[in-house]
Parts: C-alpha cells; sequence; structure tokens
C-alpha cells in the first residue's frame, strides 16, 4: 500500500482544516496517510519551523508531500505555498471566493468558528456535552423527559461516542441506553424506556466487529465471545423490528456518518 506525510497547518486548533482535508483523502483507500498537526502557527518562528518540517519530510519521500492549511496570517501562508509540497489553501479557496461574490473583506480573524466569545451555541453544547455524560449507560433515565434522543443498542455499538459527538457538535441533547441480558430476554421494550419510544433510536453492529472489540476490553471472557456477540446482536435487532424503532448498522460508519444519519432520520435539525 502506498503510504505519504499529510500536514494539517492552521493557526489555531487545525479542526477545520483536518476536517476538510480527512474528508478528501477518504476518497483514496488504497492509500495510507500519515497525518501530522502543525496547530498554533501564529509566529514568524512557528511559521518558518512548519515550512522546514514540511521540506525534511518531502525530502525524505522523495516527492512533495500534502498540506492542508487554514491559515489566516497572509505572510505564513505565502511561506508555505512556497515551500516542496503539494498545498492546499482552504482560506484562499473559500474565503476568497466569497469576499468577491459578497464584495466584502472578511475579519481575517484566527480561530473564528471555535472562539468562544464569538460562538453563540458555545454554553448550549457544553450543557448538552454534561448532559450526555450524566446519561451515560442508562445513568439518566429520570432526564430522559429533556432529551432529544435517547440511543440504545448492545455494549460497545458506538452509543457514548456518537452521544457526545451531537452534543459537541449540535448542541443535541442525546441520552443512551445499554441493552443488557434482561432487556433481551424478549422483545418488549425495558420500562424506563417505554415512555419515550418516539425518541429512541437503535445502533447495531456486526458480531465478529462487536467480538473484536469487546475482546480488548475483556479478553477470553464471555462477555467478549462470538457467540454472546452474536446473540445479543440478533436479539436486539429483533426488539428494534418488533417496536418499529429505526436503526443503523455502525461496523463501517463513522461517528460523523452514524450522528448525520440519525439527526436526519428524527428531523433533529
Amino acid at each position: 500500500m502506498k503510504s505519504t506525510d499529510v500536514f494539517f497547518v492552521s493557526d489555531r486548533t487545525g479542526i477545520t482544516a483536518e476536517a476538510l482535508g480527512s474528508s478528501l483523502l477518504s476518497q483514496f483507500e488504497s492509500v495510507e496517510f500519515n497525518k501530522i498537526h502543525l496547530s498554533f502557527i501564529d509566529t514568524l518562528d512557528k511559521a518558518i519551523d512548519a515550512v522546514e518540517q514540511v521540506n525534511r519530510a518531502s525530502s525524505k519521500a522523495g516527492s512533495p508531500v500534502l498540506v492542508f492549511s487554514t491559515q489566516i496570517n497572509h505572510e505564513f501562508r505565502v511561506m508555505m505555498s512556497k515551500s516542496d509540497c503539494v498545498f492546499f489553501d482552504f482560506f484562499d479557496t473559500f474565503i476568497s471566493k466569497m469576499e468577491r461574490s459578497l464584495e466584502l473583506k472578511s475579519s481575517h480573524t484566527a480561530g473564528r468558528l471555535h472562539g468562544l466569545s464569538h460562538n453563540s451555541n458555545y454554553t448550549d453544547r457544553i450543557s448538552s456535552i454534561n448532559f450526555a455524560l450524566g446519561s451515560d449507560d442508562g445513568l439518566g433515565a429520570k432526564s430522559y423527559e429533556n432529551a432529544d434522543l435517547i440511543l440504545i443498542g448492545v455494549s460497545r455499538s458506538g452509543k457514548t461516542p456518537s452521544c457526545l459527538f451531537m452534543a459537541l457538535q449540535y448542541g443535541i441533547n442525546a441520552a443512551n441506553y445499554p441493552l443488557i441480558e434482561q432487556d433481551l430476554d424478549n422483545t418488549r421494550l425495558p420500562e424506563s424506556l417505554q415512555p419515550y419510544k418516539h425518541k429512541l433510536f437503535g445502533l447495531t453492529i456486526n458480531p465478529i466487529r462487536l467480538q473484536k472489540i469487546r475482546d480488548e476490553r475483556r479478553s477470553n471472557s464471555n462477555y467478549a465471545s462470538l457467540k454472546q456477540c452474536q446473540n445479543e446482536v440478533k436479539r436486539a435487532e429483533d426488539l428494534y423490528h418488533t417496536n418499529h424503532i429505526p436503526f443503523i448498522d455502525t461496523t463501517q460508519t463513522s461517528i460523523e456518518e452514524i450522528s448525520a444519519k440519525i439527526i436526519n432520520k428524527l428531523s433533529l435539525r
């Protein structure tokens, strides 16, 4: 498999550069990308060092590496564009085009998206994160009334990370409930969930993948046995079908995709 270094460069956290860059990289499944983050490149010395790192990587590889940048500072962007790399300048690609279209200059403020003082949804997102943590693994039955949705599924099917992602990115109050042995004895919904059926969304997963995940957590246990995983997944899906609960398979699905599908299905945005 071919491999190459990829740099994500930013004046701030680099979250946007990585998100945009990774969406493009995902289209090349036959290439192994070694991702390198150069965040908070906000001084000349740091910019010079970043350029040197990129040049060294390209020299070692024998060909230009990839650089995805959301740098605001014009001088630093020019420096990086002249280095030995294939340069993807998201700022120039999108902001400059918008400036021409709107006939206005942007604020050129670094970290605008993630800045606390400029994000009107920040408090809501923090509140939702606390909600997700407080209602993790069925702990928040009393708070289900305030939940926007309740994810259900067998242990290690992806409930907690999905809830936290939706809280962080969208300010959604997402609770989750783990389906345990007692819940799977029949296809009747657990009593605590029955009043909130309209908020439920199920997750399922390939039993072989589930077995590998569980084995990392509790090796050579019945909990991690393939037979147990197959049994739990089948009974969970039976419960979904019987109660007409929408569900998705998380086996080959990213947290971003899981969240987007849930939000769309339940019309949460």
